[in-house]
C-alpha cells in the first residue's frame, strides 16, 4: 500500500466514523486553553481537567496569573507533571500576555512561542482549536501513530519532520481535525507500550500490523522449536 492510499484510509475512516473531534481538554476561553495546555505536557488531559477549577478560580485571567509568583500558583497544580517548572512558565506567561498583548491569547505561531512554556505543539494546539487553523501538533501520541501506521517515512524522526510529512498529505481543512484522530487513536487504541492491534480498525491500512504485530502473532502459535528458528 502506497502512502497516500495510507493516508485515504486513515482520513475516509474518521470522517466517516468520528467527523467531528474535539480535545478532551476543559476549557472556556482562549486563556483557559492555553493554560490547560501548558499543563498538559507530559501529562494527561485528565489530570489537568482536575486541576484547572481550583486554578481558575483563583486566577481567572491573564492579567490574575501574571500579578502571581511561581510560588503561588504551585499549590494550585502540584499534582501534575513538572509543577516547578510549570509555576513559573504560567506565571511568566500571564504577564507577557497581559503586558505584550493586551490580555488577548494572540492568533500567531511566531507571536505565541514568544510565552514561556509555549513551544511550537503548544502553539499549534491553540491556532488549530481556538483559531481554526489548519496547525499539525505533534506530540507523542502523533509521533507514534503516524509512523507505525506509515503515513511519514523512516526519515522522520523529529516532531517537525513529522509535521511536515502529515500536512503534506492532508487537506488543509482536515488538519485540525487530523490532529486530534491521530491523537486520540494513540491515547485508546494504539497505546505506546501494547497497541490493540486486534481491534483497530485501522489495521488493513497499517504498516506496523503488517510487519510487526501479524509476525508476533504468527511465531506465537509456532511449536517452540520452530519459533525459535523462525
Amino acid at each position: 500500500m502506497t502512502r497516500a492510499e495510507r493516508f485515504r484510509f486513515f482520513l475516509d475512516y474518521f470522517t466517516t466514523h468520528f467527523p467531528e473531534p474535539k480535545t478532551e481538554l476543559a476549557y472556556g476561553s482562549p486563556y483557559e486553553l492555553i493554560v490547560a495546555v501548558v499543563l498538559s505536557a507530559q501529562c494527561t488531559d485528565k489530570r489537568v481537567n482536575l486541576v484547572m477549577p481550583a486554578l481558575l478560580a483563583e486566577f481567572p485571567t491573564a492579567a490574575h496569573l501574571g500579578a502571581a509568583t511561581a510560588d503561588d500558583i504551585y499549590p494550585f497544580i502540584r499534582s501534575v507533571s513538572y509543577p516547578n517548572n510549570k509555576a513559573k512558565h504560567l506565571a511568566g506567561l500571564g504577564r507577557m500576555l497581559t503586558v505584550d498583548f493586551g490580555g488577548e491569547v494572540p492568533s500567531q505561531l511566531d507571536e505565541l512561542q514568544r510565552l514561556p512554556g509555549v513551544g511550537r505543539k503548544t502553539a499549534n494546539v491553540v491556532v488549530s482549536v481556538i483559531y481554526n487553523q489548519p496547525a499539525m501538533a505533534v506530540d507523542t501520541h502523533v509521533f507514534r501513530v503516524s509512523r507505525r501506521l506509515g503515513l511519514v517515512p523512516k526519515t522522520a524522526t523529529t516532531p517537525l519532520a513529522v509535521e511536515k510529512a502529515l500536512v503534506r498529505y492532508i487537506p488543509q481543512d482536515l488538519i485540525a481535525k487530523a490532529h486530534h484522530w491521530l491523537i486520540l487513536h494513540g491515547r485508546y487504541i494504539c497505546v505506546a507500550r501494547t497497541p490493540k492491534c486486534s481491534i483497530c480498525p485501522l489495521a488493513p491500512s497499517c504498516n506496523y500490523f503488517d510487519k510487526e504485530f501479524i509476525k508476533s502473532s504468527s511465531q506465537k502459535n509456532l511449536p517452540a522449536k520452530l519459533s525459535q528458528s523462525a
